[in-house]
């Protein structure tokens, strides 16, 4: 079965993000002078962020260093949380791209392996990515980067739920066991990237662990 990208159940139009909240979204231009002009704010809000995380991240700062006035910033980017979130959706756009091929390359196998590569991969992309783990694992600044977090989480359980259907497997949705187990899996990253400032093999197996743990009984029960 092809794997399928699914669509972002709101969250995303066109390949866009929606705001939920004022100021969260970012005035994304379409000419290609001015676009070129927003991806070199994106790319050096980046790079702030890794020299200086949250905390030493300001608009003002970042105009300075771009040599823009504030107001050419502002224009594409109301507040830093439009910025932030843009940044998300371009994370979390990547991210299933780089999990997806791997799911494509992955050999069968039992739902133990499965997990732990789900897993290893995952920690792959945060800590290949140093803004990705701040944004997608740290807490939720707004109320579209909390729902671009669960949205995240829910793709994460649509691949996984993918590999269970080319094996047969139908488990609950109501609650849906999947998306716990991979909220689960997701916990355990966060709190190594809280920890250690990225994954580390030892929260990978943890991770892994907790998630087979929780899943194991669902796996045991006979089919309807």
């Amino acid at each position: 079965m092809p794997f399928v990208l699914l669509p972002y159940a709101g969250l995303f139009e066109g390949g866009v993000m929606i705001a939920r909240a004022p100021g969260a979204s970012a005035n994304r231009p379409s000419q290609q002078r001015a676009r070129d002009r927003f991806d070199s704010i994106l790319a050096e809000a980046e790079r702030m962020l890794i020299e200086s995380g949250l905390s030493g991240f300001s608009i003002p700062l970042l105009a300075e260093r771009l040599g823009y006035t504030r107001g050419s910033v502002y224009a594409y980017f109301p507040t830093p949380y439009a910025l932030f979130n843009e940044l998300m959706a371009g994370y979390l756009l990547d991210m299933e791209r780089f999990l997806r091929e791997e799911l494509r390359r992955m050999p069968a196998g039992n739902w133990n392996e499965v997990a732990a590569h789900l897993v290893r991969v995952t920690a792959d992309f945060y800590n290949q990515h140093q803004v990705a783990p701040l944004l997608l694992l740290g807490g939720a600044v707004t109320d579209t980067s909390y729902r671009v977090q669960e949205m995240c989480i829910k793709h994460l359980a649509d691949m996984a739920r993918t590999l269970f259907e080319r094996a047969g497997m139908q488990l609950p949705q109501d609650p849906d066991v999947i998306v716990l187990t991979v909220d689960i899996g997701t916990t355990c990253l966060r709190r190594s990237f809280f920890e250690h400032g990225h994954v580390t093999p030892a929260y990978c197996d943890v991770a892994t662990t907790a998630m087979i743990g929780f899943l194991g009984p669902y796996l045991a029960l006979p089919k309807a």
